[in-house]
Protein backbone atom coordinates (compact mmCIF):
# COMPACT_ATOMS: atom_id res chain seq x y z
CA UNK A 1 0.00 0.00 0.00
CA UNK A 2 2.85 2.40 0.75
CA UNK A 3 4.24 1.77 -2.76
CA UNK A 4 0.86 2.47 -4.30
CA UNK A 5 0.43 5.68 -2.33
CA UNK A 6 3.90 6.79 -3.41
CA UNK A 7 3.02 6.23 -7.06
CA UNK A 8 -0.31 8.03 -6.64
CA UNK A 9 1.41 11.03 -5.03
CA UNK A 10 4.02 11.04 -7.79
CA UNK A 11 1.34 10.93 -10.49
CA UNK A 12 -0.59 13.79 -8.91
CA UNK A 13 2.60 15.85 -8.95
CA UNK A 14 2.92 15.09 -12.67
CA UNK A 15 -0.64 16.30 -13.17
CA UNK A 16 0.24 19.64 -11.61
CA UNK A 17 3.35 19.96 -13.76
CA UNK A 18 1.72 18.79 -17.00
CA UNK A 19 -1.72 20.36 -17.62
CA UNK A 20 -2.14 18.16 -20.71
CA UNK A 21 -3.70 15.49 -18.49
CA UNK A 22 -6.52 17.78 -17.37
CA UNK A 23 -6.96 19.32 -20.82
CA UNK A 24 -6.91 15.97 -22.59
CA UNK A 25 -9.51 14.43 -20.30
CA UNK A 26 -11.81 16.83 -18.47
CA UNK A 27 -11.69 19.72 -20.93
CA UNK A 28 -12.07 17.49 -24.00
CA UNK A 29 -15.06 15.63 -22.56
CA UNK A 30 -16.70 18.87 -21.40
CA UNK A 31 -16.25 20.45 -24.82
CA UNK A 32 -17.54 17.39 -26.70
CA UNK A 33 -20.55 17.06 -24.40
CA UNK A 34 -21.53 20.70 -24.87
CA UNK A 35 -20.88 20.51 -28.62
CA UNK A 36 -22.91 17.38 -29.37
CA UNK A 37 -25.78 18.11 -27.00
CA UNK A 38 -26.23 21.69 -28.23
CA UNK A 39 -25.68 20.76 -31.87
CA UNK A 40 -28.44 18.15 -31.59
CA UNK A 41 -30.57 20.10 -29.12
CA UNK A 42 -33.58 20.29 -31.47
CA UNK A 43 -33.74 16.53 -31.65
CA UNK A 44 -34.47 16.39 -35.38
CA UNK A 45 -32.65 18.42 -38.06
CA UNK A 46 -34.78 21.17 -39.56
CA UNK A 47 -34.71 23.69 -42.39
CA UNK A 48 -32.73 21.53 -44.81
CA UNK A 49 -32.21 23.83 -47.85
CA UNK A 50 -34.11 22.57 -50.91
CA UNK A 51 -33.90 24.44 -54.20
CA UNK A 52 -37.03 24.70 -56.35
CA UNK A 53 -37.24 25.73 -60.01
CA UNK A 54 -40.90 26.34 -60.95
CA UNK A 55 -41.32 26.62 -64.73
CA UNK A 56 -45.08 26.03 -64.53
CA UNK A 57 -46.07 28.60 -61.88
CA UNK A 58 -49.56 27.12 -61.58
CA UNK A 59 -51.81 26.71 -58.56
CA UNK A 60 -50.72 23.08 -58.28
CA UNK A 61 -47.00 23.82 -58.25
CA UNK A 62 -47.35 26.85 -55.95
CA UNK A 63 -49.33 24.77 -53.48
CA UNK A 64 -46.68 22.02 -53.66
CA UNK A 65 -43.94 24.54 -52.89
CA UNK A 66 -45.88 26.01 -49.95
CA UNK A 67 -46.48 22.57 -48.48
CA UNK A 68 -42.83 21.61 -48.93
CA UNK A 69 -41.69 24.79 -47.22
CA UNK A 70 -44.13 24.24 -44.35
CA UNK A 71 -42.58 20.93 -43.35
CA UNK A 72 -40.15 20.83 -40.44
CA UNK A 73 -37.34 19.31 -42.48
CA UNK A 74 -37.44 21.46 -45.60
CA UNK A 75 -36.71 25.11 -46.32
CA UNK A 76 -37.46 26.11 -49.90
CA UNK A 77 -35.09 28.37 -51.83
CA UNK A 78 -36.51 29.67 -55.13
CA UNK A 79 -34.47 29.75 -58.33
CA UNK A 80 -35.37 31.19 -61.70
CA UNK A 81 -33.31 28.70 -63.69
CA UNK A 82 -31.99 25.19 -63.28
CA UNK A 83 -28.46 26.33 -64.09
CA UNK A 84 -28.27 28.62 -61.05
CA UNK A 85 -29.78 25.95 -58.80
CA UNK A 86 -27.28 23.37 -60.03
CA UNK A 87 -24.41 25.79 -59.38
CA UNK A 88 -25.53 26.32 -55.76
CA UNK A 89 -25.97 22.59 -55.32
CA UNK A 90 -22.40 22.00 -56.50
CA UNK A 91 -21.21 24.64 -54.02
CA UNK A 92 -23.06 22.94 -51.17
CA UNK A 93 -25.54 25.79 -50.58
CA UNK A 94 -28.50 23.46 -51.10
CA UNK A 95 -28.83 19.68 -50.76
CA UNK A 96 -31.37 19.04 -53.50
CA UNK A 97 -33.17 20.61 -56.48
CA UNK A 98 -36.80 20.12 -57.51
CA UNK A 99 -37.61 20.82 -61.15
CA UNK A 100 -41.30 21.54 -61.84
CA UNK A 101 -41.76 21.38 -65.63
CA UNK A 102 -43.79 23.79 -67.71
CA UNK A 103 -47.34 22.64 -68.33
CA UNK A 104 -47.36 20.31 -65.32
CA UNK A 105 -50.83 21.34 -64.15
CA UNK A 106 -52.29 21.00 -67.67
CA UNK A 107 -50.74 17.56 -68.03
CA UNK A 108 -52.25 16.50 -64.71
CA UNK A 109 -55.70 17.66 -65.80
CA UNK A 110 -55.32 15.84 -69.10
CA UNK A 111 -53.97 12.71 -67.31
CA UNK A 112 -50.75 12.77 -69.33
CA UNK A 113 -48.54 11.76 -66.36
CA UNK A 114 -46.13 14.70 -66.12
CA UNK A 115 -42.57 13.95 -65.04
CA UNK A 116 -41.44 15.47 -61.74
CA UNK A 117 -37.62 15.59 -61.56
CA UNK A 118 -35.50 16.19 -58.50
CA UNK A 119 -31.78 15.90 -57.81
CA UNK A 120 -30.33 14.98 -54.39
CA UNK A 121 -26.71 15.44 -53.32
CA UNK A 122 -26.11 12.27 -51.31
CA UNK A 123 -22.49 13.24 -50.70
CA UNK A 124 -23.94 15.03 -47.65
CA UNK A 125 -25.51 11.83 -46.38
CA UNK A 126 -27.77 13.14 -43.62
CA UNK A 127 -28.91 16.30 -45.42
CA UNK A 128 -29.41 14.45 -48.70
CA UNK A 129 -31.34 11.61 -47.07
CA UNK A 130 -33.63 13.98 -45.19
CA UNK A 131 -34.24 16.09 -48.29
CA UNK A 132 -35.04 12.96 -50.32
CA UNK A 133 -37.46 11.77 -47.65
CA UNK A 134 -39.17 15.17 -47.42
CA UNK A 135 -39.55 15.62 -51.19
CA UNK A 136 -40.78 12.06 -51.73
CA UNK A 137 -43.35 12.46 -48.96
CA UNK A 138 -44.71 15.67 -50.49
CA UNK A 139 -44.83 14.09 -53.96
CA UNK A 140 -46.90 11.19 -52.65
CA UNK A 141 -49.21 13.54 -50.75
CA UNK A 142 -49.67 15.73 -53.81
CA UNK A 143 -50.36 12.72 -56.00
CA UNK A 144 -52.86 11.44 -53.46
CA UNK A 145 -54.59 14.82 -53.29
CA UNK A 146 -54.99 14.89 -57.07
CA UNK A 147 -56.45 11.38 -57.12
CA UNK A 148 -58.79 12.26 -54.26
CA UNK A 149 -60.19 15.26 -56.15
CA UNK A 150 -60.73 13.14 -59.27
CA UNK A 151 -62.57 10.48 -57.29
CA UNK A 152 -64.69 13.12 -55.55
CA UNK A 153 -65.71 14.51 -58.94
CA UNK A 154 -66.83 11.01 -59.91
CA UNK A 155 -69.03 10.84 -56.81
CA UNK A 156 -67.02 8.28 -54.82
CA UNK A 157 -67.61 8.49 -51.05
CA UNK A 158 -64.75 9.42 -48.68
CA UNK A 159 -64.33 5.96 -47.14
CA UNK A 160 -63.97 4.36 -50.56
CA UNK A 161 -61.54 7.09 -51.63
CA UNK A 162 -59.24 6.38 -48.68
CA UNK A 163 -59.53 2.66 -49.38
CA UNK A 164 -58.26 3.23 -52.91
CA UNK A 165 -55.55 5.73 -52.02
CA UNK A 166 -54.27 3.78 -49.01
CA UNK A 167 -55.54 0.21 -49.14
CA UNK A 168 -53.15 -0.89 -46.37
CA UNK A 169 -52.93 1.20 -43.20
CA UNK A 170 -49.54 1.39 -41.50
CA UNK A 171 -49.12 1.26 -37.72
CA UNK A 172 -45.56 2.27 -36.78
CA UNK A 173 -44.01 1.84 -33.33
CA UNK A 174 -40.63 3.51 -32.82
CA UNK A 175 -38.98 1.34 -30.15
CA UNK A 176 -36.64 3.16 -27.79
CA UNK A 177 -36.82 6.53 -29.55
CA UNK A 178 -40.45 7.34 -30.28
CA UNK A 179 -39.77 11.00 -31.16
CA UNK A 180 -36.98 10.18 -33.66
CA UNK A 181 -34.60 12.32 -31.61
CA UNK A 182 -31.26 12.40 -33.40
CA UNK A 183 -29.59 13.51 -30.19
CA UNK A 184 -30.70 10.35 -28.40
CA UNK A 185 -29.64 8.29 -31.40
CA UNK A 186 -26.17 9.80 -31.90
CA UNK A 187 -25.05 11.25 -28.56
CA UNK A 188 -25.69 7.97 -26.73
CA UNK A 189 -22.80 6.43 -28.66
CA UNK A 190 -20.72 9.39 -29.85
CA UNK A 191 -19.96 10.66 -26.35
CA UNK A 192 -19.03 7.24 -24.89
CA UNK A 193 -16.93 6.72 -28.02
CA UNK A 194 -15.11 9.99 -27.38
CA UNK A 195 -14.64 8.91 -23.76
CA UNK A 196 -13.09 5.63 -24.89
CA UNK A 197 -10.76 7.53 -27.21
CA UNK A 198 -9.73 9.88 -24.40
CA UNK A 199 -9.08 6.95 -22.06
CA UNK A 200 -6.95 5.02 -24.55
CA UNK A 201 -4.87 8.03 -25.58
CA UNK A 202 -4.38 9.42 -22.07
CA UNK A 203 -3.37 6.05 -20.57
CA UNK A 204 -0.91 5.47 -23.40
CA UNK A 205 0.47 8.96 -22.87
CA UNK A 206 0.70 8.58 -19.10
CA UNK A 207 2.57 5.28 -19.36
CA UNK A 208 4.58 6.17 -22.46
CA UNK A 209 5.94 9.49 -21.20
CA UNK A 210 7.86 7.58 -18.54
CA UNK A 211 9.83 6.04 -21.40
CA UNK A 212 10.05 9.19 -23.48
CA UNK A 213 11.50 11.31 -20.66
CA UNK A 214 13.55 8.42 -19.16
CA UNK A 215 11.77 8.57 -15.80
CA UNK A 216 10.62 4.94 -15.78
CA UNK A 217 13.58 3.73 -13.69
CA UNK A 218 12.72 6.27 -10.98
CA UNK A 219 9.15 4.99 -11.01
CA UNK A 220 10.37 1.42 -10.59
CA UNK A 221 12.64 2.50 -7.72
CA UNK A 222 9.56 3.95 -6.01
CA UNK A 223 7.78 0.60 -6.23
CA UNK A 224 10.73 -1.68 -5.50
CA UNK A 225 11.05 -2.75 -9.15
CA UNK A 226 7.41 -3.90 -9.25
CA UNK A 227 5.76 -3.12 -12.59
CA UNK A 228 2.37 -4.16 -11.20
CA UNK A 229 2.59 -1.61 -8.39
CA UNK A 230 3.85 1.06 -10.81
CA UNK A 231 1.06 0.59 -13.34
CA UNK A 232 -1.54 -0.13 -10.64
CA UNK A 233 -0.74 3.10 -8.79
CA UNK A 234 -1.08 5.07 -12.00
CA UNK A 235 -4.35 3.42 -12.95
CA UNK A 236 -5.99 4.05 -9.58
CA UNK A 237 -6.26 7.80 -10.05
CA UNK A 238 -6.98 7.55 -13.78
CA UNK A 239 -9.73 5.03 -13.14
CA UNK A 240 -11.22 7.34 -10.52
CA UNK A 241 -11.05 10.31 -12.89
CA UNK A 242 -12.53 8.52 -15.88
CA UNK A 243 -15.20 6.85 -13.76
CA UNK A 244 -16.35 10.25 -12.53
CA UNK A 245 -16.42 11.49 -16.14
CA UNK A 246 -18.32 8.40 -17.28
CA UNK A 247 -20.90 8.62 -14.49
CA UNK A 248 -21.33 12.34 -15.11
CA UNK A 249 -21.93 11.57 -18.76
CA UNK A 250 -24.62 9.00 -17.96
CA UNK A 251 -26.43 11.37 -15.59
CA UNK A 252 -26.15 14.11 -18.21
CA UNK A 253 -27.69 11.94 -20.93
CA UNK A 254 -30.44 10.22 -18.96
CA UNK A 255 -30.98 12.73 -16.18
CA UNK A 256 -30.49 16.21 -17.58
CA UNK A 257 -31.30 15.46 -21.24
CA UNK A 258 -33.92 12.81 -20.33
CA UNK A 259 -33.01 10.49 -23.18
CA UNK A 260 -35.15 7.32 -23.33
CA UNK A 261 -34.05 4.62 -20.89
CA UNK A 262 -36.08 1.45 -20.41
CA UNK A 263 -34.25 0.20 -17.32
CA UNK A 264 -32.58 1.62 -14.24
CA UNK A 265 -29.71 4.04 -14.73
CA UNK A 266 -27.67 1.70 -12.54
CA UNK A 267 -27.20 -0.65 -15.51
CA UNK A 268 -25.80 2.19 -17.58
CA UNK A 269 -23.46 3.16 -14.74
CA UNK A 270 -22.20 -0.42 -14.67
CA UNK A 271 -21.88 -0.32 -18.46
CA UNK A 272 -19.82 2.88 -18.34
CA UNK A 273 -17.60 1.52 -15.55
CA UNK A 274 -16.85 -1.59 -17.60
CA UNK A 275 -16.10 0.63 -20.60
CA UNK A 276 -13.59 2.62 -18.55
CA UNK A 277 -11.62 -0.33 -17.19
CA UNK A 278 -11.69 -2.32 -20.43
CA UNK A 279 -10.47 0.72 -22.40
CA UNK A 280 -7.63 1.16 -19.92
CA UNK A 281 -6.70 -2.49 -20.43
CA UNK A 282 -6.59 -1.99 -24.21
CA UNK A 283 -4.36 1.06 -23.77
CA UNK A 284 -1.93 -0.98 -21.66
CA UNK A 285 -1.85 -3.70 -24.30
CA UNK A 286 -0.96 -1.15 -26.98
CA UNK A 287 1.81 0.62 -25.05
CA UNK A 288 3.10 -2.70 -23.75
CA UNK A 289 3.27 -4.27 -27.18
CA UNK A 290 4.75 -1.14 -28.79
CA UNK A 291 6.63 0.73 -26.01
CA UNK A 292 7.38 3.76 -28.21
CA UNK A 293 5.16 6.71 -27.40
CA UNK A 294 4.60 8.13 -30.88
CA UNK A 295 3.83 4.72 -32.40
CA UNK A 296 1.58 3.70 -29.52
CA UNK A 297 -0.37 6.97 -29.72
CA UNK A 298 -0.88 6.50 -33.45
CA UNK A 299 -2.11 2.94 -32.96
CA UNK A 300 -4.35 4.00 -30.07
CA UNK A 301 -5.89 6.82 -32.10
CA UNK A 302 -6.50 4.53 -35.08
CA UNK A 303 -8.00 1.86 -32.84
CA UNK A 304 -10.31 4.36 -31.15
CA UNK A 305 -11.53 5.84 -34.43
CA UNK A 306 -12.24 2.38 -35.84
CA UNK A 307 -14.36 1.65 -32.77
CA UNK A 308 -16.99 4.15 -33.98
CA UNK A 309 -17.46 2.17 -37.21
CA UNK A 310 -17.26 -1.26 -35.60
CA UNK A 311 -19.78 -0.51 -32.86
CA UNK A 312 -22.77 -1.09 -35.10
CA UNK A 313 -24.99 1.84 -34.18
CA UNK A 314 -24.78 3.35 -37.68
CA UNK A 315 -24.13 0.30 -39.86
CA UNK A 316 -25.20 -2.99 -38.26
CA UNK A 317 -22.31 -5.37 -37.69
CA UNK A 318 -24.47 -8.17 -39.07
CA UNK A 319 -24.47 -6.38 -42.45
CA UNK A 320 -20.65 -6.28 -42.62
CA UNK A 321 -18.53 -8.94 -44.26
CA UNK A 322 -17.67 -11.95 -42.13
CA UNK A 323 -13.97 -11.09 -41.94
CA UNK A 324 -14.73 -7.64 -40.52
CA UNK A 325 -17.67 -8.79 -38.42
CA UNK A 326 -15.40 -10.93 -36.26
CA UNK A 327 -13.15 -7.98 -35.45
CA UNK A 328 -15.97 -6.09 -33.74
CA UNK A 329 -15.52 -8.14 -30.57
CA UNK A 330 -12.09 -6.58 -29.86
CA UNK A 331 -13.63 -3.14 -29.27
CA UNK A 332 -15.06 -2.44 -25.79
CA UNK A 333 -17.35 0.19 -27.32
CA UNK A 334 -19.11 -2.57 -29.27
CA UNK A 335 -19.96 -4.42 -26.06
CA UNK A 336 -20.96 -1.14 -24.40
CA UNK A 337 -23.42 -0.58 -27.24
CA UNK A 338 -24.78 -4.13 -27.03
CA UNK A 339 -25.34 -3.74 -23.30
CA UNK A 340 -27.02 -0.37 -23.87
CA UNK A 341 -29.38 -1.96 -26.41
CA UNK A 342 -30.35 -4.76 -24.01
CA UNK A 343 -30.68 -2.64 -20.87
CA UNK A 344 -31.37 0.88 -22.15
CA UNK A 345 -33.75 0.07 -25.02
CA UNK A 346 -35.27 -3.34 -24.24
CA UNK A 347 -34.90 -3.25 -20.45
CA UNK A 348 -33.91 -6.91 -20.20
CA UNK A 349 -31.49 -6.47 -17.29
CA UNK A 350 -28.88 -9.09 -16.46
CA UNK A 351 -30.52 -11.79 -18.56
CA UNK A 352 -29.86 -9.87 -21.77
CA UNK A 353 -26.45 -8.34 -21.05
CA UNK A 354 -24.47 -10.87 -19.02
CA UNK A 355 -22.54 -11.94 -22.13
CA UNK A 356 -21.37 -8.39 -22.73
CA UNK A 357 -20.31 -8.05 -19.10
CA UNK A 358 -18.20 -11.19 -19.44
CA UNK A 359 -16.69 -9.93 -22.70
CA UNK A 360 -15.62 -6.62 -21.16
CA UNK A 361 -14.21 -8.35 -18.09
CA UNK A 362 -12.06 -10.53 -20.35
CA UNK A 363 -10.28 -7.38 -21.54
CA UNK A 364 -8.88 -6.94 -18.02
CA UNK A 365 -6.65 -10.00 -18.41
CA UNK A 366 -5.10 -8.99 -21.72
CA UNK A 367 -2.41 -6.67 -20.23
CA UNK A 368 -0.89 -9.66 -18.41
CA UNK A 369 0.61 -10.81 -21.71
CA UNK A 370 2.52 -7.55 -22.29
CA UNK A 371 3.49 -6.53 -18.75
CA UNK A 372 6.83 -8.42 -18.89
CA UNK A 373 7.73 -6.60 -22.11
CA UNK A 374 6.69 -3.26 -20.60
CA UNK A 375 8.72 -4.05 -17.47
CA UNK A 376 11.85 -4.61 -19.55
CA UNK A 377 11.22 -1.39 -21.46
CA UNK A 378 10.84 0.53 -18.19
CA UNK A 379 13.94 -1.10 -16.72
CA UNK A 380 16.39 -0.92 -19.65
CA UNK A 381 14.87 1.97 -21.68
CA UNK A 382 16.21 0.39 -24.86
CA UNK A 383 13.53 1.80 -27.15
CA UNK A 384 13.73 4.99 -29.27
CA UNK A 385 12.39 8.06 -27.51
CA UNK A 386 11.99 10.43 -30.44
Amino acid sequence: MNKLFSVIKRELDRWRQMPVFAIGSVVVMAFCSVFYLTFLSKGVPSDVPIGVVDYDNSTLTRNFIRQLDATQLGKVIHYSSFASAREDMQKGVITSVCLLPEGMYADVQAQRHPCFTFYVNTLYFLGGSLAYKDILTMINLTSGAIQREELRMRGVDEESIMGRLRPIDIDIHMIGNATMNYGAYLANMMLPGVLEMVIVIMIIYAVGTELKYSTSTKLLETTGNSIISAIGGKLIIYTALFTVLAFSLEFLLYGWMKFPLASSVGWMLLDSLLLVISSEAIALVIIGAVPVLRFALSIGALYSVMAFSMTGFTLPVEAMSESIRGLSCIFPLRHYYQMYVQCGIYGTGLEGCYREIIHMLVFLFTPLFVLPRLHKAYLYQNYPKK
